[in-house]
């Protein structure tokens, strides 16, 4: 069959259907020694391949592959936000929000090679602006109830916005937070009002203080883990980085406090807990660079199991329309791509830990010899999904609040469809609606259930308040 392959600043989604949706794209050569077996692609312990080609006969490395990310639609049910939102994406690639923008092999790229050190300083400066940009959003939201222009002024889309404008350092990153009033100033009087009131707010001031303290640590061990990966001598590098990642630990200890900014909103904390994810990305990532797999690959692990439960307890506590229009395309961009930076990374760092040291110098120099423009790998900024904001529009039309509420989540958590199902159930036996009761719940949709299940709740409030005469 044909394939299109890979072309400078290009993704091609043909790619995809030879090889079950992977999203790694090979030269025209490999990829003809790949279709006819003449090299491989190892795979992970979870059976994902990975982004390298290799000979099965002398077990060298061939080439490593260029890499972006597609939603982990393999794992979502159709019935679910997700499963519409990946059927509609068309395997389509996006920028992940929080997650590393470089993941593929840096950690094998250490001092010795200024192409390798240029990535890994420049995965750490990434995580530096995307704190301060988390951070600076809430700055703007507030302590408290706060309007949907303001929401809208730091929502999703913007974040991105703001981010590649600090990447090109247009916006100067001033005690861990950005002044957004410029950049904002078209958003509407009420958005820069809003940002002068959180300024003069006593209630937010000594959140923001912490804030300050935090981001100053956390800038700080950066600084230490990227010198520490300029000095030549082992012992001495990882007992920087050692101390380094110390002060990760600090930081971490006064984001993930949980008197810090306990009265923000649903939008507020999500920002909040992104400022935390940031930092967790980080201290795993100076686990790998001191080779240390296993630790990192927990980290990584746990960092997953983390995003989802504190997703749910924001999804959970939303309680207005306005802030479910905030929440929705940020929590699914999450779930859906972020969630498998991570997970590959983690594959990666699991089978990195299955390599000989001769193996991983192998690795290093090819990935060296490729000529890898940082520009076009992993960071390649991509457009934001024209079909997501489409998606969600077409679910409030058939939704009302609560049952879009938990359909994202469903999308979180979907076992938490269990109860959903056996309500809708008990219901429609009692009220005579048999064809209601469904015998197979894979093939009702989370969009179909949540309304049945209100449907229910509103008819049980209403035989409750009216009660028939006897």
């Amino acid at each position: 069959m044909t394939v299109e392959v890979w072309n400078t600043g290009r993704h091609l989604h043909s790619f995809f259907n030879w090889c079950h949706n992977m999203d790694y794209l090979f030269t025209p050569a490999t990829l003809d020694r790949l279709n006819s077996g003449k090299l491989i692609q190892p795979a992970a312990k979870t059976g994902k391949l990975l982004p390298v080609a290799r000979d099965p006969v002398t077990g060298e490395f061939v080439e490593i592959a260029k890499i972006f990310y597609q939603s982990t639609n393999a794992t979502l049910s159709d019935r679910g936000v997700l499963g519409l939102l990946a059927g509609v994406a068309g395997g389509g690639s996006v920028q992940p929000l929080v997650a590393p923008v470089y993941v593929t092999l840096a950690p094998l790229q250490l001092a010795q090679t200024h192409q390798g050190f240029q990535k890994i300083y420049r995965m750490f400066n990434c995580l530096k602006i995307n704190l301060a940009v988390m951070q600076a959003t809430v700055a703007v939201i507030g302590v408290g109830a706060v309007s949907s222009a303001v929401l809208s002024a730091v929502n999703f889309d913007q974040v991105l916005k703001i981010r590649e404008e600090a990447k090109h350092q247009k916006l100067k990153i001033k005690d861990g937070f950005i002044d957004l009033r410029h950049i904002l100033k078209d958003r509407g009087v009420e958005v820069i009002q809003q940002i002068f009131q959180v300024a003069h707010d006593s209630n937010f001031e000594k959140h923001r203080q912490k804030l300050v303290n935090g981001y100053d640590v956390f800038s700080k061990a950066v600084k230490r883990c990227q010198s520490a990966l300029t000095l030549p001598d082992i012992k001495l590098r990882n007992s920087e980085i050692n101390s380094g990642r110390d002060m990760l630990f600090q930081a971490l200890k006064i984001y993930d406090n949980p008197s810090l900014l306990e009265a923000v909103s649903a939008a507020g904390l999500i920002r909040k807990m992104e400022c935390v994810w940031v930092i967790e990305q980080a201290i795993a990532l100076t686990f790998e660079l001191q080779r240390a797999y296993d630790k990192a690959s927990d980290r990584l692990l746990g960092l997953q199991s983390k995003i989802r439960q504190e997703l749910l307890t924001v999804v959970k506590g939303c309680q207005s329309e306005s802030e479910l229009d905030f929440l929705f395309p940020e929590a699914t961009r999450i779930l859906g791509h972020d969630l498998s930076v991570i997970e590959f990374w983690q594959n990666e760092v699991d089978w990195m830990q299955t390599l000989s040291p001769k193996e991983q110098h192998q690795l290093a120099s090819l990935d060296r010899l490729s000529n890898d423009n940082l520009r076009t790998n992993v960071h390649t900024t991509f457009a934001v999904l024209a079909a997501e904001p489409a998606l969600y529009d077409n679910l409030k039309q058939k939704s009302h609040f609560l049952s879009l509420r938990d359909q994202l989540a469903f999308a979180v958590s979907p076992e938490l469809r269990g109860e959903y199902e056996f309500y809708v159930s008990q219901q429609a036996i009692a009220t005579g609606y048999q064809a209601l009761a469904a015998s197979s719940w894979q093939e009702i949709s989370d969009l179909t259930l949540t309304n049945l299940y209100y449907f229910f709740q509103i008819r049980d409030d209403s035989t409750e308040n009216y009660p028939s005469d006897h």
